[in-house]
C-alpha cells in the first residue's frame, strides 16, 4: 500500500502486511461448527484475507441502513458491532451473521473496547451526533480507517482535530456525504464546476431542517439498566443530563443544542454539494449574514459567489421554489442552471439541451477521478490504495466549517466572517468563543 506521514507507532503497512494482519485476526474470532464455504472464500467468494475487516459503531437507524448497504461488498467483513442500547447492538448482530450465515459477531456497549480489537481494519461510525468527531478520532488513534456519518462534528475545534488526527496518522476517512457520489447531484456539480454553464455567480443549499437549539433538557426518569442503555456512555462527551427515554427514542435529542447543532444539521448534508461545484481556488473568507426568525441566510464568498443557505417553513420533503425533493443543490451561472434533490429521475436543468452529455459528463468525471459513483465504495477503495476519498477531512471540515459558522451567527444574531484558510473568525471574540465546546471527563480526544 502507498506509504502515508505516520507517528512510528502507527506505521503504514504494506500491502501483504495489511491482509496478513486481517487474516490472523479473523483466526482469533470464535467461529461456528460449520463454517458457510462463502465463508472461506469458496464459489468466487472473496477469501478472508482479502477483506477488509470492518466494526460498526452505532447501530441504530442510519447505522442500520449503511450496515445493510456495506454488507453487500463482497470485499468487505463485519465482524463486531457496537452500540449503547442493547435492542440495537443484538439486532446488528442478527444482521450480520444472517449475511454470512454465522453466529461469529461481536457485540460491544463500549465503542473503546470494540476498537481496541487488532483483527480491524476499519470501522463505520453512525453514532448519535455528539459523538462523531471523537470517536473517529478514537479509531484513527486506534490505527482503524473511518467512515463516519454527517454532521461529522458539532465545533470547529472538534473537525479541526478530526483533519488533524487523520493527516498526522495518514488514516483513510470518509464522511457521509453520500450525493457527492450520487449520478444525479455529480451531474449537476460537474456542469457547475468544468463551467458548462458560465462563472458561476449563486449556488443554493438546501437548509431547510433547522433543529437543535433548545437550552434546556427534560426532566429526570428513572434510568434504566446500564446493558439495556448505559446513559453515561450515550451522553459520552456532551453535558450531564438526567436520563429521560424522550431523548433515545424517536431520536428526540434533534432538538437540544446541547446534543446536536442548528443550520448545520441538514447543511451538513448540503453544503459540501454546493461548494463541490465552486472554483474555492484563492478564496480566503466568507460572510454569513444573520436570518432573523431563522430565514434563508445569505453569505459571500471572498471570490464574489453568493452561497445561499435556502429556508422556507414547512417539510424538507416537500416541493420548493428551487427543487421538489429533500437535500438540494442549485448552481447558477449566466449560461443557465442545473440542480438536483433527491428522489430525482434526473437532474433539473435550465435547458432540455444540457442533459444530452449526461452520461459523457459522468464517464469524464469517473475516469478523471477514478471514482465509483458509490459512496461507501470510494471509502473502501481508498482503504486498499491509501489515496483521498471524495468526501476526505479536508472536504468535510470546509463545509462544516461554514455550517458551524452560520449556526453562530443565529446564535449571536449578527454577521459573521470566517477566514477559510485558518477557520477561525475575523476580528469577532464572540465568535470564536463559540468555536469550541468543552467536553466531559472522561469522555474527551
Amino acid at each position: 500500500m502507498k506509504k502515508t506521514s505516520t507517528s512510528s507507532a502507527l506505521a503504514p503497512l504494506s500491502r501483504r502486511q495489511f491482509f496478513k494482519r486481517s487474516a490472523a485476526a479473523a483466526g482469533a474470532v470464535a467461529l461456528p461448527n460449520f463454517i458457510p464455504a462463502p465463508a472461506l472464500g469458496r464459489g468466487g467468494a472473496i477469501a478472508p484475507s482479502e477483506r477488509i475487516v470492518m466494526g460498526a459503531i452505532g447501530n441504530g437507524g442510519r447505522g442500520n441502513a449503511d450496515l445493510h448497504a456495506m454488507l453487500g461488498e463482497a470485499d468487505v467483513q463485519f465482524v463486531a458491532v457496537c452500540d449503547v442500547r442493547k435492542s440495537h447492538r443484538e439486532a446488528a448482530q442478527r444482521t450480520v451473521d444472517s449475511r454470512y450465515g454465522t453466529q461469529g459477531c461481536a457485540g460491544y456497549r463500549d465503542l473503546r473496547e470494540l476498537l481496541a480489537r487488532p483483527d480491524l481494519d476499519a470501522v463505520l461510525i453512525a453514532t448519535g451526533d455528539r459523538w462523531h468527531a471523537l470517536a473517529s478520532i478514537l479509531a484513527m488513534r486506534a490505527g482503524k480507517d473511518v467512515y463516519c456519518e454527517k454532521p461529522a462534528c458539532l465545533t470547529l475545534a472538534e473537525g479541526r482535530q478530526v483533519v488533524e488526527t487523520a493527516r498526522a496518522l495518514g488514516r483513510v476517512y470518509q464522511t457521509g456525504a453520500q450525493r457527492l457520489s450520487e449520478a444525479n447531484h455529480v451531474f449537476a456539480i460537474e456542469l457547475a464546476r468544468a463551467g458548462r454553464l458560465g462563472p458561476v455567480h449563486t449556488v443554493y443549499a438546501d437548509c431547510r431542517w433547522r433543529d437543535g437549539q433548545r437550552l434546556d433538557y427534560l426532566p429526570a426518569q428513572p434510568e434504566p439498566p446500564k446493558e439495556e442503555v448505559d446513559w453515561d456512555l450515550w451522553l459520552g462527551p456532551c453535558p450531564w443530563r438526567p436520563f429521560n427515554s424522550g431523548y433515545v427514542n424517536g431520536s428526540g435529542w434533534y432538538h437540544f443544542h446541547d446534543l446536536a447543532t442548528d443550520v448545520a444539521m441538514w447543511g451538513a448534508h448540503t453544503i459540501a454539494q454546493a461548494l463541490a461545484g465552486l472554483d474555492l481556488t484563492g478564496v480566503t473568507s466568507i460572510e454569513i449574514e444573520y436570518a432573523a426568525d431563522g430565514g434563508t441566510m445569505q453569505t459571500r464568498l471572498s471570490n464574489g459567489v453568493k452561497l445561499v443557505l435556502y429556508r422556507t417553513v414547512g417539510s424538507v420533503w416537500q416541493a420548493c421554489d428551487l427543487w421538489h425533493g429533500s437535500c438540494g443543490e442549485r448552481f447558477e451561472g449566466p449560461g443557465g442552471w442545473a440542480g438536483a434533490a433527491d428522489g430525482y429521475a434526473k437532474p433539473d436543468v435550465s435547458s432540455p439541451a444540457l442533459l444530452n452529455d449526461f452520461k459523457q459528463v459522468l464517464a469524464e468525471y469517473t475516469g478523471r477521478t477514478h471514482r465509483p459513483l458509490n459512496h461507501a465504495r470510494d471509502f473502501f477503495d481508498c482503504v486498499r490504495s491509501r489515496q483521498q476519498p471524495v468526501a476526505n477531512p479536508d472536504v468535510m471540515f470546509r463545509s462544516m466549517s461554514i455550517c458551524l459558522a452560520a449556526d453562530i451567527c443565529q446564535q449571536l444574531q449578527h454577521k459573521v466572517k470566517l477566514d477559510l484558510l485558518t477557520f477561525e473568525f475575523i476580528g469577532d471574540t464572540d465568535a470564536t468563543r463559540l468555536a469550541v465546546r468543552a467536553m466531559r471527563a472522561p469522555y474527551a480526544a
